[in-house]
């Protein structure tokens, strides 16, 4: 035992022990801190299973369950059902034949009895899985009751009627014990189910009409409807929602087809109020579901019947080509539903199934528009041939496909309205939500500039859809020859205007904010692309005779100088004036050549165009569009040069005027670096061209023309800048004359081309030695060895000629034997020196 300390001593010993402690714990929570802090810096790791505990072995763990019990429960439940419908119509068909019907009448209705009496009692034990089962059963023996009464009883019924009454009284029961035992879920359902078939097995009993039927499937739909929209069970919700789809699609079905097969209006007129009947179903139930989508969906259902039923009584009373006009205008008139007060969802689903009519429309008409586009094409065939009626520009089609694009015109038109508010206010609300946003993808992701975008394409579809109706009319209205030039001039000259004058208003209204900018862009952009596509036509038609072919590019040049004058922003002149380049260019062709003079003799009047274009450049450098049409002024040119190409001195001619043109240009600062190396190379081919249709052969007469000038550039260069290479400044001009002179050398024996080109190699190799300049000195030189090597050649072929035979091979074996002895004596060397440093410590 030990002794008990005094309480002074004892407390003292108490206090030190608490004081070691509070130390200790101070360390351990340090150390937790820096551990939580640790851990919190790390990425997650996947977690650890616990560890089996001390003693067990891996083979006793318990293996993981692969299902569940209340799977387990309704699998064999399932079963259980199945299998006991399965002995009771075996039983009622097959087995137990000493008993009769009767006798299994008695057999089933007692097992009837007590299946439906057994899910109340099941239920009160709390066994809702069971019962559902038993009712399941239940079900099965309730039917296989009216088959052996039907047997039994009443065998002199029809099927059909027995069926009829059968299957009512059946959903009557069935409902009626869904009431009574509330508590199961199928019941009531399995009623529903039950009663989709009275109606329809009456309408067959009775052999009535397929519309009728159509009817019958209708009206179950709209029975349907009506516990779908009652606060009952979600499974009575769900079926009947199910039940009234797929009896409403039918109906639905039914009617599309029998108005598809009538021919006359009192035909047509039963589908059609049954489709009316069925939109308004559908509408009446997209407007009671909460669910946007369902909505939608019975919405666009609805739009179709609603657009059918009209347009298939109206289209039995008018030629077969006007069927798809009638739904168009059908869809246009559901459409106007948009400014009703119906629900979003309802005006979504009907604006879809409109825009599903339209969008047929408009692919039903595009190829009377490519019909008409390509048809003047085949005025090509016939150039100038005076008989313009014999050419088929009209394609054969009424006039149902323009009425259709007109329309769609419209619609989008006044469509445009109802895509946001107004463009002004828009144009406000874009600019104020931009304020402060450095990039202009910001100022286009606000709704009000989305409005904008929306009806900018609304617009521009509204002018191509004008533009295509009136194009499509010229050969759907089979138009004379002279009526449907004069049409596609028109169209050329009002878009042009279009395009002009859309930004002089938006300049005179004082509007330049970015978001008003880019609509009016596109719709110019818009505008442009479309009076070309015009003007190319008019082009084409006009080809049937020349005074036509003169008029319509003179008109077309008007519109085009007009239209580029008329516009106040220069960046968007560059395309008429481009047009009016390019009107010219033709007229240049067309005037000549209707006057007679051959293709060769048109060349200089084509460079009429560029030197026209190169005048006016520096005027219209301030408007932004010099360049563009100067480009087209050299394509012109271009084209003189192939109109010349088949007589060389015409070639030639137009090669040196076209010279004369850029080097005017070149005067011009701006274009100096393009104008002048252009100008010097028509120069040059001009020469060339000259030379070759005098039949000169001699290479100098080709290169000296160019190395003189070349070289006079070059020694202009290096006064300028000492530091530019001779190569750079001499090695191109010198090449284009020594290297064609060299070869000419090799290829003849005279001696006055080796003398002369040898004697000029010799001082240009002492002009380079005495300047320092490599290019000279090393051209210069090779071509003196090269010409002397010429002249020796002969007599070196003489003097191998009379060495022996044996002599090269030997003198070969001699310096192949020289080279394997230096190599021999490398690798000597080299070993030596390995074994040198390995004996180095």
């Amino acid at each position: 035992m030990h002794p008990v300390p005094p309480p002074a001593e004892e407390l003292r010993i108490l206090d030190h022990e608490l004081g070691r402690l509070e130390s200790r714990r101070g360390q351990l929570l340090a150390r937790r801190a820096v551990l939580v802090s640790a851990l919190a810096q790390e990425p997650p790791r996947p977690s650890v299973p616990p560890a089996a505990p001390w003693g067990s072995a891996w083979g006793s763990a318990r293996p993981t369950a692969e299902t569940n019990p209340p799977g387990v429960r309704n699998v064999l439940l399932a079963l259980g059902g199945v299998l006991l419908a399965v002995a009771a119509v075996a039983f009622t068909l097959f087995s137990w034949g000493h008993l009769g019907i009767g006798g299994r009448a008695a057999v089933l209705g007692a097992a009837t009895a007590a299946a439906l009496a057994a899910p109340v009692l099941l239920l009160r034990r709390g066994l809702g899985a069971t019962a559902e089962t038993v009712a399941a059963t239940a079900l099965v023996l309730t039917l296989l009751d009216a088959y052996a009464v039907h047997r039994v009883a009443l065998a002199d019924v029809a099927p059909l009627r027995y069926a009829t009454v059968a299957s009512g009284v059946l959903a009557l029961l069935w409902a009626a014990y869904g009431a009574a035992a509330r508590d199961l879920r199928s019941p009531l359902p399995v009623a529903l189910m039950l009663g989709q078939f009275p109606l329809l097995l009456g309408c067959l009993a009775a052999d009535v009409t397929p519309l009728t039927f159509a009817v019958a499937l209708l009206a179950t739909a709209a029975a349907d409807c009506a516990p779908a929209w009652r606060p009952v069970s979600r499974a009575v919700r769900v079926t009947a929602s199910a039940a009234a789809c797929v009896m409403g699609t039918a109906a639905v079905a039914m009617a599309v087809a029998l108005s598809a097969a009538a021919r006359t209006p009192s035909a047509a007129a039963g589908p059609g109020m049954l489709l009316l009947a069925a939109a308004a179903l559908a509408l009446l139930a997209a407007s009671r579901l909460t669910s946007s989508r369902p909505a939608i969906a019975l919405s666009v259902v609805a739009g179709g019947a609603l657009v059918l039923a009209p347009a298939s009584v109206a289209s039995t009373s008018l030629p077969g080509t006007w069927t798809v006009p009638l739904h168009l205008l059908c869809s246009v008139g559901v459409l106007t539903l948009w400014l009703t007060r119906l629900p979003l969802a309802l005006r979504h689903g009907l604006a879809l199934a409109c825009g599903a009519v339209q969008a047929w429309a408009l692919l039903w008409s595009l190829p009377s528009l490519s019909g008409a586009l390509s048809a003047p094409a085949a005025q090509l065939n016939a150039v100038w041939s005076g008989a313009a009626n014999d050419v088929a520009y009209g394609t054969g089609v009424g006039p149902a496909a323009p009425a259709c694009l007109a329309v769609l015109a419209a619609v989008l038109l006044l469509a445009r309205r109802q895509m946001g508010p107004a463009p002004t206010q828009l144009a406000a609300t874009a600019h104020q939500s931009a304020e402060g946003s450095t990039t202009t993808i910001n100022s286009l992701t606000n709704p009000a500039s989305s409005a904008i975008l929306r009806q900018t394409a609304a617009i521009c579809g509204a002018l191509f859809l004008a533009w295509s109706a009136v194009t499509a009319a010229t050969a759907a209205f089979d138009l004379p020859h002279p009526a449907a030039l004069a049409v596609h001039i028109a169209l050329a000259l009002a878009l042009l205007m279009v395009a002009a004058l859309l930004p002089r208003a938006r300049a005179s209204s004082g509007t330049e904010k970015d978001t008003q900018r880019t609509p009016l862009t596109a719709l110019t952009t818009t505008a442009t692309v479309l009076a070309g596509a015009s003007a190319v036509s008019a082009f084409l038609l006009g080809l049937a005779t020349r005074p036509a072919t003169v008029t319509t590019l003179g008109i077309l040049l008007a519109g085009c100088l007009a239209a580029s004058v008329v516009h106040p922003e220069g960046r968007g002149r560059w395309a008429p004036a481009c047009g009016a380049v390019a009107c010219a260019t033709a007229l240049a062709v067309a005037v000549p050549a209707s006057l007679g003079l051959p293709r060769h003799a048109i060349a200089p009047v084509l460079l009429l165009i560029p030197a026209a274009t190169a005048a006016v450049g520096h005027r219209l450098r301030g408007l932004g569009v010099a360049a563009p049409v100067e480009s087209a002024g050299a394509g012109a040119g271009l084209l003189a040069l192939a109109a010349a190409a088949d007589r060389a001195p015409h070639l030639a001619l137009t090669l040196a005027l076209g010279g004369l043109i850029a080097a005017a240009t070149a005067l011009r600062p701006e274009r100096r670096r393009v104008a002048a190396p252009l100008a010097a190379t028509l120069f040059v081919l001009a020469g060339w061209v000259r030379l070759a249709a005098w039949d000169v052969g001699t290479p100098e007469a080709y290169t000296l023309p160019v190395t003189i000038p070349a070289l006079v550039l070059g020694l202009l260069h290096r006064r300028r800048s000492p530091e530019l290479p001779s190569w750079t400044a001499y090695g191109p001009g010198l090449a284009t004359t020594l290297v064609p002179s060299l070869i000419a050398v090799w290829g003849e024996a005279t001696w006055q081309r080796p003398l002369l080109l040898g004697t000029a190699a010799l001082a240009v190799t002492l002009l380079g030695a005495r300047h320092g300049l490599q290019a000279p000195l090393a051209l210069g030189s090779a071509t003196a060895g090269l010409v002397g090597l010429h002249e020796l050649a002969p007599h070196l072929a003489q003097l191998v000629g009379t060495l022996p035979r044996w002599l090269p091979p030997a003198l070969a074996g001699l310096l192949l034997l020289a080279l394997g002895a230096t190599y021999e004596h490398r690798l000597r060397d080299a070993r030596r020196l390995r074994e040198l440093l390995g004996r180095m410590h």
